[in-house]
């Protein structure tokens, strides 16, 4: 394998030197192949297997661009996790680069789930990556129940993640081994795990084989393309919930993207300026961004409802709408934005104090988008009202007149 600089957005590329017309193949999560027990990347018929403990180390060194030449099918295994690796990328060296990096944000929940394992994908109040995996090998006394949680740092990666190993149990080794896997591998070569232990063997650390588990979800979810910022919860997740969970992510990535250009200059304030002036945050901040203001009087917000929303969880499983008191309180919200306009309302909060006219006239579902608009009645110093409408697709399905305190942030 040779490591190569790559120019700005280019990603992270695999490169078959190995056949007679060089194959790349972008590590992105469009190019994930079906396998059991472990990632692979494929271009029409060519394949990378393996990548994804060279991927968590470049994912955990925030490498954005590069080029990786492989003159093989299957990356290196070396001892079974990432240290080899990360050494070799840290030892490199890296250049900061002239184009801003992009993040996807997590704003809403992504829940993946398969039986009893599932994977999580949550909003979170603070930047970068945070995991907590849960490991339940009851069953198996030589793994037992683990549990660990790190803000994923480059710091935390070299000292307490880049060195954990994967990890089979005897059963399964014995199993692979009789169907002609491995068969050059002893447990001296591999993590091989019996109901007393490690065989022939021993841990790096006590609680190794969760640790190697953060592994695979950082490099699996390496594909979605860029740095993702937010909390991923996960129990019992391998592979295959890690890679459908990178899809979705790639998919939500992709929508951000093109709500991006769609309102291109005219953009007045997206989900982190919004974040500065309400005190809300998830699950109830309900305002995705704002595309229009006209002054101190007309606000209009938009609201993307997914079925990832947490009440749908309870309203109604069978048949999901979103709660009209939801959708009065996103209306309440998005005033709020409109009074921050003011600069004696700079640093104020709008408390409700009443709703007068509410009606619900028809029903959000999952996939519709809210249209929320408000409309200054009365504005001053303590107290204001607003007309509030909301609409998907050009229907009005709400509408009500709020009346707020103005009230400094302090006082609440």
């Amino acid at each position: 394998m040779t490591f190569r600089p790559a120019e700005v957005d280019s990603g992270v590329v695999f490169v078959r030197t190995d056949l007679a017309e060089p194959v790349r193949i972008r590590a992105l999560a469009d190019h994930i192949a079906e396998r059991a027990r472990r990632t692979a990347l494929m271009n029409g018929a060519v394949s990378i297997e393996t990548p994804e403990h060279c991927l968590a180390a470049v994912h955990a060194l925030g490498i954005d661009n590069l080029l990786i030449e492989i003159d093989s099918v299957e990356m290196p295994g070396f001892d079974g996790s990432s240290d080899e690796y990360f050494k070799a990328l840290t030892k490199a060296g890296l250049v900061e680069q002239s184009a801003e990096q992009k993040a996807l944000v997590l704003q809403e929940a992504v829940t993946i789930t398969d039986g009893d394992k599932a994977i999580h994908a949550l909003p979170f109040g603070q930047e970068g990556l945070h995991i907590t995996y849960e490991l339940d090998y009851t069953e198996h006394t030589g793994v037992g129940r683990q549990i660990y949680a790190c803000h994923v740092t480059q710091e935390h990666f070299a000292r307490h993640l880049a060195r954990a190993r994967t990890f089979v149990l005897e059963a399964e080794a014995r199993q692979m081994q009789a169907a002609g896997i491995g068969t050059h591998l002893t447990p001296k070569d591999i993590l091989v795990i019996s109901s007393d232990g490690p065989i022939k063997n021993s841990y790096r650390f006590p609680d190794e084989c969760v640790r190697h588990k953060i592994i695979d979800v950082i490099g699996d979810l390496a594909l979605v393309g860029r740095p993702v910022s937010g909390r991923i919860v996960a129990y019992k997740s391998g592979h295959a919930l890690n890679q459908e969970l990178a899809r979705r992510l790639a998919l939500l990535a992709r929508q951000v993207d093109r709500a991006v250009g769609a309102r291109g200059a005219g953009a007045l304030l997206d989900i982190r300026r919004i974040q500065k002036i309400l005190p809300h945050r998830y699950p109830f901040l309900l305002v995705d961004r704002v595309i229009e203001i006209e002054g101190q009087t007309r606000i209009k917000g938009i609201k993307n409802v997914t079925y990832n929303e947490q009440f749908f969880q309870g309203h109604f499983p069978g048949t999901p709408i979103m709660p009209g008191v939801l959708i009065v309180e996103a209306l309440a919200q998005v005033s709020g934005l409109l009074f921050s306009q003011r600069l004696e309302h700079t640093g104020k909060l709008a408390v409700l104090l009443t709703m007068d006219n509410v009606k619900i006239r028809k029903s959000v579902v999952p996939g519709d988008q809210l249209v929320l608009i408000a409309e200054a009645a009365r504005l001053r110093s303590r107290a204001a009202v607003c007309d509030c409408t909301a609409m998907v697709d050009g229907d009005v399905v709400a509408e009500a007149r709020l009346k707020f305190m103005l009230v400094d942030d302090e006082t609440v």
